[in-house]
């Protein structure tokens, strides 16, 4: 009798809700809807972002700024514990029995956040960056990841976010979102190209927003240890101890490059004439304007 071959499902990466992407894996609908209630205090810290926009570098300025110089038992913890992601809630963290000022992470549009963030209660640090340089890292990105389908090949990659077809859905209208509600929220914008280019200025406009008086000393030992470099070396902040079932082991780093302009090294002439066909009338319209390399100066 001939062997019967059962086809096994195939998994499914993406799932979406009110017009977002999520990963099914560790996510549900039903827990993103009960963030709109989710308690803010006055003194909570966001940080917002697309996907692979600097993230996890903010996450460590603001580590360093409130923990480092000011121990109190953090010296240990991860930086996933020390400013846990408000949708990703990993470790079913009861986040009412934290003490303030709390620090969230976040990769939700501005319509899904807590309504509570949306009426200018608490802080918002929205970080954005060229989204060239976002596609090339998303696309490397996703050979590591155990969550996300990993991409084969550039080009298709490219049109499925330019489509916003993948996790976090489409870059334009994440930051248009944000940017255009701005109003609703108590918010600092900087861009992933500025603090690469001057750091400690960046770090000067976080402490200012925030109202934290750090001494010349403590500031540049917070500029020093959010280098992209020491990052990469601590193993508390570049999110290496991540367990297997988010990280695929040996199949690289979270923390790559963390440059400016590397999307040269991946796309062709044609991909970027292309590209910048589809999301270029939009761009022309945020108030902000992105630096492309890292030999450019900053737009003014």
């Amino acid at each position: 009798m001939p062997a019967v071959l059962t086809m096994q499902p195939q998994k499914q990466y993406l799932f979406k809700h009110k017009g977002f992407y999520f990963p099914p894996e560790v996510i549900t609908a039903e827990y993103i809807d009960s963030l709109e209630d989710f308690e803010i205090r006055d003194s909570d810290v966001f940080i917002a972002t697309y996907f692979k926009s600097g993230t996890v570098w903010t996450q460590n300025i603001l580590s360093l700024i409130y923990h480092e110089g000011h121990r109190n038992g953090t010296e240990n913890t991860d930086l996933m514990d020390r400013i846990p992601w408000l949708e990703y809630n990993f470790r079913n963290r009861d986040y009412n029995s934290d003490p303030s000022p709390r620090l969230f992470a976040t990769h939700l549009p501005y319509y899904l956040v807590p309504k509570g963030l949306r009426s200018r209660r608490a802080k918002v640090i929205y970080v954005s960056r060229n989204p060239k340089d976002v596609l090339v890292s998303y696309y490397h990105f996703t050979s590591l990841s155990s969550i996300i389908e990993t991409a084969e090949d550039f080009g298709d990659f490219m049109e499925k976010f330019l489509a916003g077809e993948v996790l976090a859905s489409s870059w334009i209208d994440h930051v248009e979102g944000w940017f255009s509600h701005k109003d609703d929220f108590n918010i600092l914008f900087l861009t992933y190209e500025e603090m690469k280019k001057d750091l400690r200025s960046s770090v000067l406009k976080i402490c200012n927003f925030l109202g934290k008086r750090l001494t010349e000393e403590e500031l540049q030992d917070v500029v020093d240890k959010a280098t992209f470099n020491k990052m990469k070396m601590d193993p508390r902040a570049n999110y290496e101890n991540l367990s297997s079932d988010l990280i695929q082991k040996g199949k690289g780093h979270f923390l790559r490059k963390g440059t400016v302009g590397d999307w040269k090294n991946t796309m062709t002439v044609a991909q970027s004439e292309r590209f910048d066909s589809v999301l270029k009338e939009r761009m022309q319209k945020l108030p902000i304007k992105y630096c492309w390399d890292i030999n450019e100066d900053l737009p003014s």
